[in-house]
């Protein structure tokens, strides 16, 4: 009795703090956002507000069942639940309901419910499962590839759906497989894929191959060891070339208007002015005031349920993807710096706990955690400040909705409940 009692008390209960502030701070944004006259109750299922409140008490019940659940379940039942949330996204194309535009969600009566939330800790679990498996070698090219489609199919699925916001998430896993040994060229390819596509864009194909290949000479001449011949080079910058002029056949041909003039607005591509002013009036129009809802908080903010851009309902979505302008504006810059530093110790509280895991599965679980919490976070404030182009996705454990509370919930106390089982994992 007594050693069941101790074991129930090894949870991490700074994590389980972070979680509750996150959580609880993330409701009276929520409220402040959302409201509409006077609060006649917290549980009012006619407002956003009282339905998160529902959500969160639900949640509570979540969280007792994911931690009595016996820690090796997750280990032993990983390919399962990875199976059952594949089928329940590829379910949507016969059962979904729209919204928004995108075939993401089934609908319950009144309810909605989004699997794509889903599909994140089962993924991440999935993941665990294989790269754990002893006869997995991830500096193999067979086994890389392997582990590249279990994360493929959730995203295509989900892109398919017509919602790109979740399906940059899973690009996430790169930094599991990069902390699990992937090797340093992967990382170059990917930062260098990044930086052509940007200079394809804002630049042209010119620009970009002649800096390109200014580049590629500079280190076929100063390269320490002379192993690869001048013909190597020429091929990477070929590489180069054609990469830059399908990254801008991509963006004419194959993106929507609406995504095009999202990156045009991010890179200033447009100098039409007219064009620009109706851009603005359309696409940017959520950016635009959720940036001025931000900056009109100051360092202080205008207290809370006070601001004037919240209340008045200038920000579309601000319940949901646009919560931390909220903040902004009724917290000011001490709220929202707040808000980002309990993300950033959450964050980091998951890696230190999956640094100190004795077993490889439950550490790179912990990897996969913070990897999808550091990237929803990163995309949220930056698009929220404009910082990079409008993609629609939640901030964890603040925005509305029960299906991203649960999901995100799920996905971290999963790991809280490996982590509480470390000292049996010998």
């Amino acid at each position: 009795m007594d050693r069941e009692t101790n074991r129930s008390f090894r949870f991490d209960w700074i994590t389980i703090g972070l979680f509750l502030l996150l959580v609880g701070f993330g409701w009276l944004n929520i409220m402040s956002a959302s409201h509409e006259g006077d609060i006649q109750s917290y549980f009012d299922m006619s407002q956003l507000y009282g339905k998160q409140a529902v959500f969160i008490g639900l949640t509570f019940v979540l969280i007792v069942l994911i931690l009595s659940v016996e820690a090796k379940f997750y280990e032993q039942f990983a390919s399962v639940i990875y199976i059952v949330a594949m089928l329940a996204l590829v379910g949507l194309f016969i059962f979904g309901k729209d919204v928004n535009g995108a075939r993401s969600w089934y609908g319950i009566g009144s309810m909605t419910i989004q699997p794509s939330e889903f599909a994140k800790f089962a993924t991440a679990l999935a993941i665990a499962k294989y790269m754990s498996d002893l006869q997995t070698d991830m500096n193999t090219l067979k086994d890389q590839l392997k582990a590249v489609v279990i994360i493929m199919i959730p995203a295509i699925l989900i892109l398919l759906q017509n919602d790109a916001g979740s399906t940059l998430v899973y690009a996430s896993f790169f930094f599991v497989f990069y902390r699990e040994g992937l090797q340093q060229i992967y990382l170059a390819i990917a930062l260098s894929v990044i930086i052509l596509a940007v200079l394809s864009l804002k630049f042209g194909i010119i620009v970009t191959s002649v800096i390109a290949g200014l580049f590629i000479t500079g280190m076929y001449f100063f390269r320490k060891k002379k192993r690869a011949s001048i013909l190597q080079y020429i091929v990477i910058l070929l590489v180069c070339i054609s990469f830059s002029s399908g990254v801008n056949l991509f963006y004419k041909h194959v993106l929507k208007p609406h995504q095009q003039n999202r990156i045009s607005l991010w890179l200033r591509l447009e100098k039409d002015p007219n064009k620009l002013e109706q851009m603005k009036k359309e696409e940017a129009y959520n950016l635009i005031q959720s940036e001025k809802a931000i900056s009109s908080g100051g360092l202080t903010g205008k207290g809370f349920m006070q601001g004037t851009r919240t209340t008045g309902k200038f920000v579309p979505e601000q319940e949901t993807d646009y919560i931390f302008s909220t903040v902004g504006e009724e917290w000011g810059f001490f709220g929202s710096a707040f808000v980002v530093l309990l993300f950033m110790a959450l964050i980091i509280r998951v890696l230190y706990l999956a640094e100190s895991q004795k077993s490889q599965f439950s550490r790179v679980y912990g990897y996969g955690v913070a990897s999808i919490l550091f990237l929803h976070f990163t995309i949220n404030t930056g698009m929220v400040m404009g910082l990079i182009p409008t993609v629609g996705i939640p901030l964890p454990f603040f925005s509305y909705g029960g299906s991203g509370l649960w999901g995100f919930t799920i996905l971290l106390f999963i790991f809280v409940k490996l982590d509480s089982n470390k000292i049996n994992e010998w």
